[in-house]
């Protein structure tokens, strides 16, 4: 075989990856430098589920959207919106065909790896006073030290009135922090594995050294925290136990590199793809074929269960009450639908080769990463999407110039992890997992490419306007 026949041969047979980069082109870079200008202040907006789920309504309702309610007449071109309990949000865009043909569902989630308070957090010792924390997600422990940290969420009274948190967030506010142990005296610390050098009940923030009233007293330190706490909440020490306080780095999203080419933050698992999902939806400029549905849901990071978790009702019930006003059985929406199960995905970092597997590895501006099954070294818990779904998004995403790549979590004996799509998948719903590489990812600041973030947007948005 000639060298000339052998190279057109293997460009024919072979499959060639190359850098996003290499392929974008050239008018879409402002583009994508103004899409992820507003992600990025989505991310500064939406530090945890609650203020996420309020920046989404805050869009959707410039976009548009107004609040669905039950028995609402909907018909093809309206756009609403259901806010779950405050902690995650449901939008539809009605289509031009029947619910009956099913919907084109893009499903995220919004919760982030954190630090919760518990319901009695408050103590003092050392004459130093501190607030007990409860880890929420799969995150590191020992990456939690020493870091700003900000606090927000709501205190919710017994009069039915919920006060609103947010210490840390402001320029002006103070922050707050978990101590480590000096070096100096870390002899035997050095020894532990990193899961066990700082142990959860260890993870408490630092909030005050002041004491007031007379130095014959005792708790004066967590007295003058409290009476803080009052003057500025009108709050006391007991409502705590009906708060829902989480403490999240003081960090603002940021260009990463020389280049500006990434993007450092915290939340970006999974609130860049909640973004893509949103904005997608938002962004159509006419009636969809088949009605477009953006998930953002809560819990995900702890199993989706709960009330505003993805294995809720909440979704179903959302789903029916507008196949009802169409006359349609939801079980025959649902077996017509598409579900993109919108979450991140690993990407491949050269300083931590030996639990990746290079050949179906995600890389940093590849674009978004397809990812057939999800789960934990046999593919437990993954929903395994079939090789037809997998055909149907490489053609929808080729037909709208979507830059992707296949993805997989490492490894197959490194460990794994799951998305919502195993839950989606259970409602009969045909769905397939896909998302944006991540660096660090469940770290306090995590990082991603913007190429990935903009071509994660186009394929949604290929998802709700696709023709099929």
């Amino acid at each position: 075989m000639e060298s000339k026949e052998f190279k057109a041969l293997k460009e024919q047979l072979f499959s060639r990856r190359r850098n996003g980069f290499d392929r974008l082109d050239g008018a879409e870079r402002d583009t994508l430098e103004s899409y992820c200008a507003g992600y990025k202040a989505f991310l500064d907006a939406g530090k945890t589920e609650r203020l996420c789920a309020a920046e989404a309504i805050r869009l959707a309702e410039q976009a548009g959207y107004r609040p669905y309610v039950r028995g609402m007449a909907v018909k093809a071109g309206d756009k609403v919106y259901l806010s779950n309990r405050g902690k995650s949000v449901l939008l539809a865009h009605i289509g031009e065909k029947s619910l009956a043909e099913g919907a084109r569902i893009a499903a995220a989630h919004i919760d982030s790896p954190r630090l919760d308070l518990k319901p009695n957090p408050l103590y003092e010792d050392g004459e130093l006073a501190y607030f007990k924390t409860h880890y929420y997600g799969g995150l590191r422990k020992y990456q939690w030290v020493t870091i700003p940290l900000e606090l927000h969420g709501v205190v919710a009274l017994r009069d039915g009135t919920t006060v609103q948190v947010n210490i840390g967030a402001d320029a002006a506010d103070p922050r707050l922090v978990i101590t480590d142990l000096l070096p100096h005296l870390g002899a035997e610390q050095n020894k532990k594995t990193l899961g066990e050098a700082i142990p959860g009940e260890t993870l408490n923030l630092l909030l005050g050294s002041e004491p007031i009233g007379d130095q014959e007293e005792s708790g004066r330190v967590k007295l003058a925290v409290m009476k803080l706490l009052n003057e500025k909440y009108g709050i006391t020490e007991d409502d705590f136990t009906s708060a829902e306080l989480e403490a999240v780095p003081a960090v603002k999203a940021t260009d990463i590199g020389l280049d500006r080419s990434m993007i450092g933050a915290y939340g970006h698992d999974d609130r860049v793809c909640a973004y893509a999902a949103l904005r997608a939806l938002l962004d159509l400029d006419k009636t969809p074929a088949r009605t477009a549905v953006c998930v953002l849901a809560d819990k995900e990071e702890i199993g989706s269960d709960g009330v505003t978790g993805m294995q809720s009702a909440a979704f179903d019930t959302f789903m029916e009450d507008l196949c009802e006003s169409q006359g349609v059985p939801l079980r025959v929406c649902f077996e017509k639908s598409f579900c993109l199960s919108a979450d991140v995905t690993a990407a491949y970092d050269p300083n931590f080769s030996d639990v990746y597997e290079k050949r179906n590895a995600a890389y940093l501006n590849y674009g978004i990463g397809l990812c057939k099954y999800t789960g934990a070294r046999g593919k437990s818990g993954a929903s395994d999407a079939d090789a037809e779904t997998v055909a149907y998004i490489r053609n929808v995403f080729d037909e709208a110039g979507v830059i992707w790549q296949i993805a997989e979590l490492g490894k197959v004996d490194a460990g794994g992890g799951g998305t919502v799509a195993v839950y989606m998948a259970n409602r009969n719903i045909t769905t397939l997992d896909a998302g944006v590489p991540v660096l660090s990812m469940h770290a306090p600041f995590e990082t991603v490419s913007k190429l990935d973030c903009y071509e994660t947007y186009k394929g949604m948005k290929a998802v709700f306007t696709a023709a099929d």
